[in-house]
């Protein structure tokens, strides 16, 4: 069998630039996260001189977008970075927004029968494919798509997990192209982000499992996880200190609710040590993102600890993470996900860290009211526990006057009384009573 699916691999083993000629007007093509991004065939598609209306979806991408006139392609970014954040600035990318939880159903309500261009692991005995680092959103479109174009590269490590795989026999053309998969630079701890990431970690219990996003702070977290036992990993995102964190026997996920022994993760990025960890272990579930992400999936967490950054915060606990000034600078991504999740699980936490200033200590991140035209992307209503460099700020349960005190108390020093007497004249908290004027 295994000679026919050879065969079969052959058969469709062609040139970029012949595959992207599958791709008919007005079709939509969506591309997995980095570094699941194919790039020799990205590089193709304008050699397809019949695209016409035609999409290309991608979520932190590897590279700018592609120089092609909007009628012709229209470029959408699912979760801006460093490469499309100027273009759609410009207008020349859009945005969609999302729920991680939501990505596949929003881009079948967009079309029915996608597109999907993705680089894969080689093919196995049994002629599947591993989407490898990328399952995420692309896995559970693989059944709906009219087409299915591979790049395959024997760096993409194979990974296991409900959905990943696709046969031969469902590729309609595949090309090969062995590069280095992008890696994600090991973040420069500051004091700081080792200040949160401590306060964060004394959160974190023996035997619980944790999901931790991008970013220091996140990293720092990993930093003083490493005296805890027994710990699991259920999270969108598999970093690279999981290695480290394994290695060492901290993470065994014996007590793991969704799969004991299992670490689950829906897409990674990292450094090529975090990619050679990850092929061919049987001990990583790589899930499609409307299952580790779904809500109703994270309410069966017990004990899970949900770790993510923002930009600011305000008195009310409203969380903006996605937004500067104004202006759109990533996504919601999973935050509100995972937020809206673990409170619904037992024993758990929601924990949101941001530092207290930016520019340099010249702005405060703790605010009397979020920046006009900001996004929310945590409501007031799911916030738990918000964390600085100056201790962490436990908002459940608590009123609006009791969450501007606790806020206050772990904003940067400078700006405390500032904040203190904005919340006064809010109304939030009463003004200290003055001492009586001795005669």
């Amino acid at each position: 069998m295994m000679t026919d699916y050879k065969k079969l691999y052959q058969e469709k083993l062609t040139t970029p630039e012949k595959a992207v000629q599958l791709v008919e007007p007005g079709e939509e093509i969506v591309f997995p996260i980095n570094p699941g991004e194919p790039p020799a065939l990205l590089e193709a598609i304008p050699s397809n001189e019949r695209l016409e209306g035609n999409y290309l979806h991608r979520m932190l991408p590897s590279s700018g977008p592609l120089d092609l006139p909007q009628d012709k392609l229209k470029q959408v970014s699912i979760f801006l970075s460093g490469a499309d954040r100027k273009y759609y600035r410009e207008g020349f990318v859009d945005f969609l927004p999302n729920h991680f939880s939501d990505i596949p159903a929003l881009l079948l309500k967009r079309s029915a029968h996608p597109v999907i261009m993705a680089t894969v692991s080689p093919m196995d005995e049994d002629g599947n494919f591993s989407l490898g680092t990328s399952p995420s959103y692309v896995a559970p479109l693989i059944e709906h798509a009219k087409t299915i174009i591979l790049e395959v590269n024997e760096n993409m490590p194979r990974t296991f997990g409900e959905k990943n795989n696709i046969h031969i026999s469902q590729v309609d053309a595949l090309v090969e192209n062995t590069v280095d998969l992008p890696e994600l630079p090991t973040p420069k701890l500051s004091e700081k982000d080792l200040s949160i990431g401590k306060t964060i970690a004394d959160l974190v219990k023996d035997g619980d499992t944790v999901q931790i996003g991008f970013g220091s702070m996140p990293n720092a977290v990993m930093e003083y996880l490493m005296d805890k036992k027994d710990l699991g990993v259920y999270s969108e995102m598999l970093p690279d200190k999981i290695v480290d964190l394994v290695e060492k026997g901290v993470v065994t996920n014996k007590y793991n609710p969704a799969a004991p022994g299992k670490t689950i993760s829906t897409f990674a990025i990292g450094s090529k040590r975090l990619y050679e960890f990850m092929d061919n272990n049987p001990d990583i579930l790589m899930l499609p993102c409307d299952v580790t992400n779904s809500p109703l999936n994270i309410a069966q967490v017990d004990n899970l600890v949900s770790i993510n950054s923002s930009v600011e915060v305000d008195f009310f606990g409203q969380c903006n993470s996605e937004s500067v000034k104004g202006e759109l600078y990533s996504s919601t991504g999973g935050q509100a996900d995972f937020t809206k999740g673990v409170r619904m699980t037992k024993d758990g936490r929601g924990i949101i860290c941001l530092y207290s200033t930016a520019k340099k200590d010249t702005i405060s991140t703790i605010v009397p009211e979020l920046a006009y035209g900001s996004l929310v992307s945590t409501s007031k209503n799911d916030v738990d526990t918000v964390v600085t460099e100056y201790g962490k700020a436990e908002l459940i349960g608590k009123t609006f006057g009791e969450r501007a005190e606790a806020l206050i108390n772990i904003a940067h020093p400078k700006f405390r009384e500032e904040l203190r007497q904005r919340a006064i004249e809010k109304k939030l908290i009463s003004e200290p009573e003055k001492e009586p004027v001795v005669q």
